[in-house]
């Protein structure tokens, strides 16, 4: 019975998920422009600049013309279940660069302090920890989206060459 659950809800995602290409792939532009803008979302995605990507996504496509579908399908490579191991590979690559920052000190953590300003505050003056993410989730932006162009408009130009001929 279990099985049949999960069998079903992944089988409905990857669905889904096709139907997602599908689309990208046979969008009313050019092969280029529609992997440049999966780039730029990609990029967006793996920036340190958590809660804006969609933001930003939107005004870059805006200001430069490109397809909202295919950037913010590219932003949405951060999801809730990507969002760590992305920052944590940012981080980690970034503190192999200028050092690991010391342990930080988490007695007494309670989650419910996200939501105060005060956090907030405080974190920004912790550059030790926030210098190895930022560096190196924008060395990850940059890869990323190099990696995800080149693959996008090859399975893009073979898809549209695939179905132009049938």
């Amino acid at each position: 019975m279990r099985r049949a659950f999960v069998a079903e809800i992944f089988g409905s995602m990857k669905g889904k998920a096709a139907k997602f290409l599908r689309r990208l792939f046979l969008l009313d532009d050019t092969p280029e422009r529609i992997a440049l803008a999966f780039a730029l979302g990609v990029f967006l995605a793996f920036s340190p600049l958590l809660g804006l990507h969609t933001f930003l996504g939107l005004i870059l496509s805006l200001m430069f013309g490109l397809n909202r579908f295919a950037l913010l399908l590219g932003v949405f490579v951060n999801n809730p279940w990507t969002l760590i191991p992305i920052y944590a590979a940012g981080t980690y690559l970034g503190s192999l660069i200028v050092g690991f920052p010391r342990i930080a000190n988490m007695q007494g953590f309670q989650w419910s302090i996200l939501f105060r300003s005060e956090f907030w505050a405080h974190l920004a003056t912790q550059w030790s920890f926030l210098k190895p993410l930022l560096l190196g989730s924008s060395i990850l932006s940059f890869i990323a989206a190099g990696l995800s162009y080149m693959v996008a408009l090859r399975v893009i130009r073979k898809y549209r060459a695939q179905h132009t001929l049938s």
